[in-house]
């Protein structure tokens, strides 16, 4: 299982840790993912999804029909 935001299609960042001497190695920084299930009160049902905190805080304030058409996806 892919760590994906099944909504926001946010993923994992690749990025350097520098330690005190400067030296680099890889890290990855992964994004905070939640499992939910979401009712979608049009179709009567209830869906369960992988999504990101950050896209859940935006859901919750914006409501799913108009986040998936700013993020023009669909259910």
């Amino acid at each position: 299982m892919s760590r994906v935001c099944e909504l926001s299609g946010k993923r994992r960042l690749a990025g350097n840790s520098v330690s005190h001497s400067n030296r680099k190695t890889r890290r990855f920084q992964q994004p905070n993912l939640v499992t939910k299930r979401i009712y979608i009160p049009e179709e009567n049902r209830t869906v369960t999804v992988r999504i990101s905190a950050r896209a859940l805080r935006t859901l919750n304030k914006k409501g799913l029909r108009q986040f998936l058409k700013e993020e023009g996806r669909s259910l």
